[in-house]
């Protein structure tokens, strides 16, 4: 029922049904500028509209219910069909909803249509609220003006859900967090017991595959299981992952043409789509488009924090939601209100160039890394020089191609015991701690709708995620006595460069190129790209920071939609595409490559076996190898930005 009150900076109408066109009735809190004495209430604003998974009134959107209102906007924020307030018939696929482009397309119509509103209507919200604005303008509602994604996958097959063929099992633990307040769940209070119970052993529940349907924390949640599965068995790419509302770059043509910002992170899982999106608008529509990428994690450019796991970017490099706020009103108030404050005059990239930093250890115990902001025109940037690289037996990387006819290096990939993932690109790892351990005791189940809130606030990250040295420590999923560095596990070759002469910034993805075999029908080949700093007091045996990685599961390797094993034995190219990053390797720095099998939990674990995806019965030890010869020779391409002088 609606209801009216007002708050700080804001009169805020509660729940608002928005009908849709089938009848549903979407939820939505509307909050105006207050009117000051002698200014008429029916006043006409511009609109800003939040669609979201998580709840309207959650306490995540408290910094900007009132400051957009306080500069003369409307801001709505909608409950998604069947999440919370909203109506709906209980089915909630996670972000693989095929209604969204309609829903998000009626109720910026309807806004539009209000007496309040100036018919001038812009968008903002990250991750699955990013999702959603890029498929709503696919249907380009007609009083669409402005967008602001930020950290939003455009292909969930290639970004959020599987990476390279791997299962990216994030979005497995993800899931859980939305199951909570699953509409399936409003009335199953054991349901919603045992989704609980899987955040208290998410570490063991990861490691439990194959998982068999029915029998996981989601059972009672039949739609969410079934986007689980569909996550985890549905390794090739085919007409569900292909429907606009998991794969929106085929579609892209049909976009809105609209003023578009998009923001992401280095360390966010979604990099990729963020500047693929921002090239093919730039590239589609004559509206201004614009890039900002930073040294981020997933939802990290609303922290003010100055670092990402164990690395320090500096006091530069957060934004932190005052500067959001700031430069994002500005956009709109160019597109929104046609204020002349000249932001289509500036440069339409911003990049943080991590790295630079002393590489001292700080009052915070972390690796001081630094990084600078720098301005570009364009993405991909137009001067950059690719640089080759080439693997050689003596685990050397250099401009030099291999001159023999040597073996191969070869190791052994044990499944049950995989390398771990220390830190990296991932956007959510909850684990609950027990009630012994600090964790809520939650003798009740809190009501439908109060759920997330309850629980979530006391998850903490079960896998660090972002810059880490590169050493296995206690309490990581799958390290183990004595914690070795990972350089010095067998299943893992390492190629680096020599030291490094002057400073190298590679800037953009780079591309790993193999010559592999494998015992296997098919397995797994992963690549990390490092920035191995020397030796220090504070580091004795340096710090081997990883910057980026990527997989490729071997049947793949031909298409994504047409698997084909590997023979026994056999040599075969593959290409490992690492997503986009900035960094400076400064000199007396190394470059190095890592190639392994594995990135547990990162990525799901190749049994080696060749069975359908995810219904694998048994495991297979794999003997890999990877062809450093003349005729085979393997190298990693990386995008240089060159300095004067360099010799790249």
């Amino acid at each position: 029922m609606e209801e009216e009150i007002t708050v700080s900076g804001a009169v805020l109408k509660q729940d608002v049904m928005i009908p849709m066109r089938d009848g549903v009735r979407l939820a939505a809190d509307i909050y105006f500028p207050a009117p000051p004495a002698g200014r008429a209430e029916q006043e006409r604003f511009p609109a800003l509209l939040i669609r979201t998974s998580w709840d309207k009134s959650n306490e995540e959107w408290d910094p900007v219910r009132t400051y957009y209102p306080q500069r003369g906007y409307a801001l709505v924020i909608q409950d998604l069909r069947s999440r919370f307030k909203s109506e709906g018939d209980g089915r909630y696929y996670h972000t693989a909803n095929p209604w969204e482009g309609e829903d998000g397309y009626d109720t910026v119509e309807w806004v539009a249509a209000q007496p309040w509103c100036n018919g001038r209507i812009g968008t903002l919200g990250s991750s699955h609220r990013g999702i959603v604005q890029t498929v709503m303008a696919l249907h380009r509602p007609p009083h669409l003006g402005a967008q602001w994604v930020e950290q939003a996958p455009t292909n969930i097959y290639a970004h959020e859900a599987r990476e390279g063929g791997a299962m990216a099992l994030h979005m497995a633990a993800a899931i859980h967090n939305h199951a909570l307040d699953a509409q399936e769940l409003r009335n199953n209070q054991e349901g919603v017991r045992r989704v609980i119970e899987i955040f208290r052993n998410m570490g063991e529940w990861l490691g439990s595959t194959p998982w068999q349907r029915g029998e996981t924390g989601l059972a009672d949640a039949p739609c969410l299981e079934d986007t689980l599965f569909n996550y985890y068995q549905r390794g090739e790419y085919d007409e569900w992952w292909g429907n606009e509302n998991n794969d929106q770059e085929p579609y892209l043509d049909r976009h809105a043409d609209v003023p578009a910002a998009i923001s992401g992170g280095w360390w966010d899982p979604f990099a990729d789509a963020s500047t693929n999106l921002f090239a093919q608008l730039k590239r589609r529509n004559a509206s201004p488009t614009r890039l900002v990428m930073g040294p981020w994690s997933h939802g990290g450019m609303r922290s003010d924090a100055t670092h990402e796991g164990d690395a320090d970017f500096g006091k530069d490099a957060p934004w932190g939601m005052a500067e959001f706020n700031r430069v994002r009103g500005r956009w709109y108030d160019r597109w929104l209100k046609g204020e002349e404050n000249g932001v289509e005059r500036e440069p339409p990239v911003l990049i943080f160039v991590m790295g630079g930093g002393g590489g001292a250890r700080n009052a915070d115990g972390r690796l001081h890394h630094g990084g600078v902001w720098r301005a570009e025109q364009e993405w991909p940037i137009a001067r950059t020089r690719k640089w080759r690289l080439y693997m050689h037996r003596d685990g050397s990387l250099k401009e030099e191609a291999p001159d023999s006819d040597s073996p191969p290096l070869t190791y052994l990939f044990d499944p049950e015991r995989p390398v771990p993932t220390l830190g990296g690109n991932m956007a959510s790892f909850s684990s609950l701690p027990r009630p012994e351990d600090g964790g809520p005791v939650l003798h009740e189940i809190p009501p439908f709708g109060q759920r997330a809130a309850a629980v979530l606030p006391h998850v903490v990250s079960l896998v660090p995620t972002g810059p880490m040295h590169q050493r296995e420590r206690p309490g990581l999923i799958a390290c183990s006595p004595p914690y070795p560095l990972l350089a010095d596990r067998p299943d893992v070759l390492v190629f680096e460069t020599p030291t490094l002469e002057e400073d190298v910034e590679i800037t953009g993805p780079a591309k790993v190129r193999l010559w592999v075999a494998s015992s296997t029908p098919d397995t797994d080949f992963t690549a990390k790209l490092l920035d191995v700093y020397p030796p220090s007091n504070d580091y004795p045996e340096g710090y081997h920071m990883n910057v980026v990685d990527s997989v490729l599961r071997c049947r793949y390797r031909e298409s994504w939609t047409q698997p084909v094993m590997m023979a026994p034995g056999q040599v075969y190219p593959i290409t490992i595409p690492l997503p986009a990053t900035s960094n400076l390797f400064k000199a007396g720095h190394r470059i190095r490559v890592d190639v392994s099998s594995s990135n547990f939990p990162r990525l799901d674990v190749n049994p080696n076996t060749g069975e359908p995806m995810g219904r694998h019965t048994r495991l297979q030890t794999a003997e890999n190898a990877v062809f450093v010869d003349r005729s085979r020779p393997s190298h990693v391409t990386l995008p240089v930005i060159p300095a004067q002088g360099s010799r790249t």
